[in-house]
Formats: C-alpha cells, structure tokens, sequence
C-alpha cells in the first residue's frame, strides 16, 4: 500500500533515528574511552598535590600539580608561553619536512629498486647508527647557533623512520598481488598506484608516526644545547634560575603536544586504512 501523499517526499524518520542513535553511541564509546584512559593520570596527579599539601614532598625541588598550573597561567598571560610554543612547532614543522619527505622519497627508490638498494641503504644503515648527541656538536661547528642547525638535527630524526617503514612496506608487499596484477595484465604504474602503495600505506603510517615524535624529540636536544626562543630555551632559562615549575610545564608541553600529534595522525590511519581488517584487542 502506497504511502499517504502528504507523507511522499518527507524524510525517513526511522532511519534518522537510527542515523543519530549510531552517532551518539560512537560518541559514547569514544568518552568512555577517553575516561578511562584519563583515570590513570588523574589519579596520579591527586596524589601528588596530596603528597604537597601534606608536605611529604619538598615542592621546591618537585612543585605540585597546582603551582605548575599557576605558572602556566602567568606564561600564557604574558604571551611568552604563545610565542615560544610556536617557534618549536616551526622548527619541528620545518625538520620534519626536510627529512621526512627525503626519507620518503629514498624508501621509495630503495623499495623498487634492488640496485637502489645496494647503492644507498648500506650508507644509510651506517649513518643512522649515530646518535643525535654524538652529531649535534659537528652540526653546530659547522652551521653555529642559527636556526639551520636545529633544523637539521630534527630533519636526521625525522628522515629514518619514514625511509625505514617505506621500505619494508614496499618489500613486504604479498607477492601472489603481483600474479593477480599480472593476470589481470596490470601495467608498471598500475602495480605501484593500485596494488603497492594502497598495500603498503600500514607501514608507511607507523613510519609517519615514528618520524613526527623523533622530529619532537629531536627539537628537545636542539633547543636545549642552544637557543634564543622556542620550549627548550624556556627551560634552560628556568634552569639557570631554578624556576622548577616553568621546567615542568616545559615537560609537559612536549608531552601534551607530541600526544596530540601522535593522535592526529592515527586519526588520518583510520580515515584511509578503513579497509584494513586487523585484530582489535
């Protein structure tokens, strides 16, 4: 039996009821889940302020949650903590593009190329075993004090997770995929557009993430060994003074945005690996 006319046209109201009910229970989940990832932290932290309070902590060496607040309140009323918070996101901006995307683009040459392989992955592999401590006073000798120095110390943290994951992600691609291309007579470009790079993009991701917190970490040791502006240089000025709380909120301001980038990016993972069938826990 046809639907009255004055109905015809109007909306499906039980399936925008079902729309919103999937919409707030997704929303739901992603509360519960963020409580219950929050009930460590937070615990944590009350007990530390009640650790202060009972003076069972000397708050000079180890200030409360509370007196960190306060000076991260006067940091950011005076538009130092503005300022400086977004000097060191240039900076690990920058590095990250530098050597991320040369990373990228030598995962990609030494993935599809054996030769490549031979050629640039055994400098690679040498070069990678340096540590950022033990090439940081060559950078600063040759490149001074100046912004090229920290961007290349981020730039060597960024650019070895990114070569590494886009290599084994290539490589690590099935190779019954490539019988199937075959058959279904797949040009070269086809190969690596429909069936390497969409295979791949898991490892790549982990690399992505890897290489955005070494950039953020790498951005610690360049301004903390010398800087004008930017986190670590507020926290080497708290150091010479013995300003304990302005050094924690320095902490926790790498903690906190390194986080949040972390989250960005698994964001975009499960926005583009939606069809990426893995265990969940």
């Amino acid at each position: 039996m046809s639907k009255p006319l004055e109905l015809l046209g109007q909306p499906d109201r039980k399936a925008q009821n079902e729309k919103r009910w999937a919409i707030s229970a997704k929303w739901r989940a992603r509360l519960s889940s963020f409580a219950i990832g929050a009930i460590l932290p937070v615990s944590l932290l009350a007990i530390w302020q009640l650790a202060g309070d009972l003076g069972l902590i000397d708050t000079f060496f180890l200030p409360t949650p509370s007196m960190i607040f306060a000076a991260f309140g006067d940091l950011f009323a005076s538009g130092d903590l503005t300022y400086h918070l977004g000097v060191s996101l240039g900076r690990a901006a920058v590095g990250f593009a530098i050597g991320g995307s040369i990373g990228l683009l030598l995962g990609l040459v030494v993935g599809f190329s054996r030769y490549g392989e031979y050629v640039l992955d055994p400098s690679v592999q040498l070069f990678r075993m340096v540590p950022h401590l033990a090439i940081a006073p060559l950078i600063i000798l040759w490149f001074g004090f100046g912004e090229v120095s920290k961007i290349l110390i981020i730039a060597k943290g960024a650019f070895f997770p990114l070569y590494i994951n886009t290599f084994l992600g290539i490589r690590n691609v099935d190779n019954k995929l490539f019988d199937v291309a075959r058959v279904m007579s797949f040009s070269r470009w086809k190969q690596i557009f429909l069936l390497v790079i969409p295979a791949s993009l898991p490892q790549m991701f982990l690399g992505l993430r890897l290489s955005l917190a070494l950039s953020w970490l790498g951005l610690v040791v360049a301004e903390l060994i010398g800087s004008q502006a930017g986190i670590g240089f507020l926290m080497t000025i708290a150091k010479q003074n013995s300003i304990m709380e302005i050094i924690f909120v320095g902490v926790i301001l790498f903690a906190v945005v390194g986080k949040l980038i972390d989250s960005f990016v698994r964001l975009l993972e499960r926005r583009f690996l939606q069809w990426q069938d893995s265990y969940k826990g």
